[in-house]
């Protein structure tokens, strides 16, 4: 996390120094989709507005509704917030980014959705990993990289990925039995892991 915070922190140093001349430039907003999730139902859009020659602020959300998609709990309902550096101009060609989301969620994280056994403490009951699923919120502070290229004068593509540190609490359920697995008089659960959260190609339309 620590390292995480200090990488967010350099990129934002770098945002704010970057130069500018806010006079001579016509500022531009794009709103955009993820054409990668629309097509399964799951909605990541977003807006992008320009602050400086090279550097942006995009604001976005992600709503995956599904209470089961192919056996497995994944709704995550995301909004954030990300600051971007372009190394030619906005909107232009690759760029780094800091970003900062809050999640709501309710899923099987990554280790619990294929077979194998989960005991929360040596004294619980043994699971089968893939009955078990979360539900909780989360944090997450993250570093992007990205090419956006234009491909009409009002529209763009944009390619990007992001990863970044985690922090969550949650509860852990049994889907069929209804019950906590990890009840041993604590409320919530907390964990930390580093995590891809953010990826895709936006489709981007210039106001």
């Amino acid at each position: 996390m620590k390292k995480t915070i200090l990488l967010f922190s350099i990129i934002l140093g770098f945002l704010s120094n970057a130069q500018n001349q806010d006079s001579a430039i016509s500022k531009k907003i794009y709103v955009k989709a993820n054409a990668l999730f629309l097509p399964i139902g799951i909605l990541n859009a977003g807006i992008e507005y320009q602050l400086k020659d090279k550097v942006t602020l995009q604001a976005d959300v992600f709503i995956s509704p599904w209470k089961s998609f192919a056996g497995t709990y994944m709704q995550v309902y995301m909004a954030g917030f990300e600051g971007r550096y372009y190394f030619k101009e906005a909107f232009k060609h690759w760029y780094v980014g800091a970003n900062i989301s809050g999640a709501r969620f309710i899923m099987q994280k990554y280790f619990f959705t294929g077979n194998g056994i989960a005991q929360y403490t040596p004294e619980s009951p043994i699971y089968d990993s893939k009955d078990l699923y979360q539900d909780g919120y989360a944090i997450i502070i993250g570093a992007t990289l990205g090419y956006q290229f234009q491909l009409s004068e009002r529209w763009n593509m944009d390619l990007y990925l992001g990863a970044g540190s985690a922090q969550s609490l949650y509860k852990g359920y049994h889907k069929e039995l209804g019950i906590r697995y990890d009840d041993d008089g604590r409320t919530w659960n907390k964990s930390g892991e580093w995590v891809p959260y953010r990826g895709g190609v936006m489709i981007s339309y210039k106001l």
